[in-house]
């Protein structure tokens, strides 16, 4: 509850229902939560509330979540205030142009809790580190200049680069020591830099990624079960259908029945 706790939350979503689902489910960890109904909406609560960050849908009248967040991103006053669309739209074309818009991140419809809090997390980590001014060159031993950074921001910048090498290929799963390599840095550090950014170890944040990429192939494509267990890293679909059903309560099977 403590990483989300206080945090001032604006949602944008025309829906009454997801409003309702998401501020239940936000006011419980503690959080902050406004509301605007639509796009034009959201801009000016953006402006007048200044929060910590906005959940935004894609498909809402007057003004979509896509345009809106392109004010939002683009206005000194709210430049710096992320946003994270939500939709049960998020194809690859989708989220690429989200993120031109300038959105940090996509969650997707309908809610899983458990990735809400994770990425409201990551994002609100990020933004507080972004924020901490970096002290000036100083001179090492050795006469060459080098920069001390804060320990935050380090950890952050080691999070992201870790984040892209387990991410470029779900369906390969990296050593820690072969991350380590990639990383220069150790596990120690790498498990670190991944608490204070998601809350959770290298390879639990891993996991939860895979599972969040399967559970959207079951739902957007008819690609075989066996398939997606590959593309998602696991070596049989047995092994990937025990996971699933631990995570998400239900065979991917089922899942793929129930959502269709």
């Amino acid at each position: 509850m403590d990483a989300l706790k206080n945090k001032r939350i604006l949602i944008v979503e025309d829906e009454e229902a997801a409003r309702v689902l998401l501020t239940v489910y936000l006011e419980q960890q503690g959080c902050h939560v406004f509301y605007a109904v639509n796009g034009l909406d959201g801009i000016e609560k953006a402006r007048l509330l200044q929060t910590d960050i906005i959940l935004m849908d894609l498909d809402m009248p007057r003004c979509n979540g896509r345009d809106a967040c392109k004010v939002i991103t683009q206005d000194p006053r709210t430049k710096h205030i992320p946003v994270v669309f939500i939709s049960n739209m998020a194809s690859s074309e989708q989220r690429i142009r989200g993120l031109l818009a300038g959105a940090v991140d996509y969650i997707t419809k309908p809610f899983d809790f458990n990735e809400v809090k994770l990425r409201l997390v990551i994002h609100l980590k990020h933004q507080s580190n972004t924020q901490i001014t970096d002290v000036k060159p100083v001179a090492d031993v050795a006469n060459n200049s080098s920069t001390l950074q804060p320990q935050s921001h380090r950890q952050t910048v080691l999070f992201h680069n870790a984040r892209v090498h387990l991410l470029n290929s779900l369906a390969t799963t990296l050593s820690m020591a072969e991350l380590e390599k990639l990383t220069c840095s150790n596990s120690k550090q790498l498990n670190m830099a991944f608490k204070i950014c998601t809350g959770v170890t290298v390879f639990e944040y891993l996991r939860e990624e895979r599972m969040k990429e399967a559970r959207q192939l079951l739902q957007q494509t008819q690609t075989p079960i066996q398939d997606i267990a590959y593309e998602v890293g696991f070596t049989n679909s047995a092994n990937f259908s025990s996971a699933f059903k631990e995570r998400f309560g239900l065979s991917p099977r089922t899942f793929r029945q129930q959502t269709n």
